[in-house]
């Protein structure tokens, strides 16, 4: 089973497309036909690593030999040939994604598991019926939140081996969320809590993001999050709240 290095698979294709190039000086048509085939083995690097990241075996020789066969219009396969050989790939590639993406969820489901057993036993923790962890850390005197309400809150989550996945900077972040909006344990959460309150909850993958998992937090994952309310407000009185469109890497505690 092959296994290649990403920036190693570049410079390899990168040396095979360019041929003697290098040696040559480059004038303005040169760099931009150079470009071409640099941008084109990019993807294709990309593409062959992403495979053998899997578990793929490449035979790289006949991958050039078929770039190569290509860039003159010519094959040694069929039309027919090569779309059964792809096809036969791509359920290759299905059948590896799927075993590894079930390890990872078996891997995950057990570790979260034993943190959630573990944690329970914590003194000051308390668990509902739904199998939400949660610890009060201050009690607030304020009104406590409704489904339909608009809550601000600071708050930060992170994963069971401490990776923050609210913030790229890992920072507390104050945010303004419709309730009705979010994840089914902070939903749950904050309607326990009054304004002023600080908490933290610990949530089972089944109240937060399950099986597809969402952004940075990988598939049947427990969550930890540190949650202040700080502002309890009905639907209209604030027209600026809204849904946060996020950092694309970042997942928000929305359902």
């Amino acid at each position: 089973m092959l296994t290649l290095d990403k920036t190693l698979l570049s410079v390899s294709l990168a040396f095979a497309l360019a041929g003697t190039a290098f040696a040559q000086p480059m004038d303005q048509e040169a760099k931009e036909s150079y470009s071409l085939g640099a941008s084109v083995g990019n993807y294709l690097s990309s593409q062959i690593y992403k495979q053998t990241e899997l578990g793929a075996s490449v035979n790289m020789d006949q991958v050039m030999a078929g770039l190569q066969d290509a860039m003159k219009n010519k094959s040694k396969l069929s039309e027919d040939e090569m779309l059964q050989a792809l096809n036969t790939r791509a359920e290759k590639l299905n059948k590896l994604f799927t075993d590894k993406l079930n390890k990872i969820k078996e891997t995950n489901r057990k570790a979260s598991s034993d943190y959630l057993e573990t944690n329970k036993s914590r003194k000051g923790v308390k668990v509902t019926d739904s199998g939400l962890q949660y610890e009060v850390q201050k009690e607030g005197a304020g009104p406590q939140p409704k489904e339909e309400d608009i809550v601000t809150v600071d708050y930060s989550g992170r994963l069971i081996d401490g990776k923050v996945f609210t913030s790229p900077d890992g920072k507390v972040r104050e945010e303004k969320f419709v309730m009705m909006t979010l994840i089914p344990a902070l939903k749950e959460g904050l309607t326990m809590m009054k304004e002023g309150s600080s908490y933290t909850f610990v949530v089972p993958a089944s109240l937060a993001y399950g099986e597809e998992g969402a952004g940075d937090i990988p598939p049947e994952s427990a969550l930890i999050f540190d949650v202040t309310l700080k502002k309890v407000e009905k639907p209209g009185a604030n027209k600026d709240a809204a849904m946060p469109a996020g950092h694309p890497k970042m997942a928000w505690p929305h359902g």
